[in-house]
């Protein structure tokens, strides 16, 4: 079994930002928590989605990403022109909940179980790019490099619920591995495209 740990534990409230000269409801400039939350089946206490049609949900609790990814989306945001915001990409940016280290999107398949202390998330889905992360990272390619990559992250449903922090280990426990989270958002991906 694979461990890892959570570098960030990131949440937000859903606010109105501008993007594309019109004001729309964003929760995905998360930011780093200290203390231990409640991990609930809808999610992380103190934490919200502004659009429920494409994130959250009982399948879509959690939104963890690899933190194996922000030297790449560091390098290529230093490029971008304007941004939601000029900090320098802090665990959470990309908006995930969960910052987590030793595990990427190969290693996932959908059913695995993220094991943590105090509560266990299993692998529903992976996360494709919208207009919001593209205006988060600030220039117009982001998706694009994320399709290509297939950094994608993966939500998470709250399988058993309890508590969570930053600095906590967790160990995965695989699942069926029938789909893995690299083959269905590469296939979902090209189905898009294809129209």
């Amino acid at each position: 079994m694979k461990a890892g740990a959570v570098l960030g534990l990131n949440v937000a409230r859903a606010q109105a930002v501008a993007i594309n000269g019109r004001k729309v409801m964003t929760a995905i400039g998360k930011r780093a928590v200290e203390g231990e939350r409640a991990v609930l089946p809808l999610g992380i206490e103190g934490d919200e989605q502004a659009d429920l049609t494409v994130h959250g949900g009982l399948s879509k609790a959690v939104y963890a990403y690899p933190s194996e990814h922000y030297p790449f989306w560091k390098t290529v945001r230093a490029q971008a022109q304007v941004a939601l915001w000029d900090e320098d990409l802090p665990f959470g940016s990309l908006g995930e909940n969960l910052t987590l280290k030793g595990v990427v999107e190969s290693d996932l398949w959908i059913g695995d179980v993220l094991r943590f202390a105090g509560c266990e998330l299993a692998v529903s889905e992976p996360r494709f790019p919208c207009f919001k992360f593209v205006a988060a990272m600030g220039f117009k390619h982001a998706a694009k490099l994320m399709v290509e990559s297939a950094w994608c992250g993966a939500y998470l449903a709250v399988r058993v619920p309890g508590t969570i922090a930053a600095g906590q280990t967790f160990t995965l426990v695989p699942g069926p591995r029938e789909v893995g989270i690299t083959e269905l958002f590469r296939a979902r991906m090209r189905r898009a495209a294809e129209g």
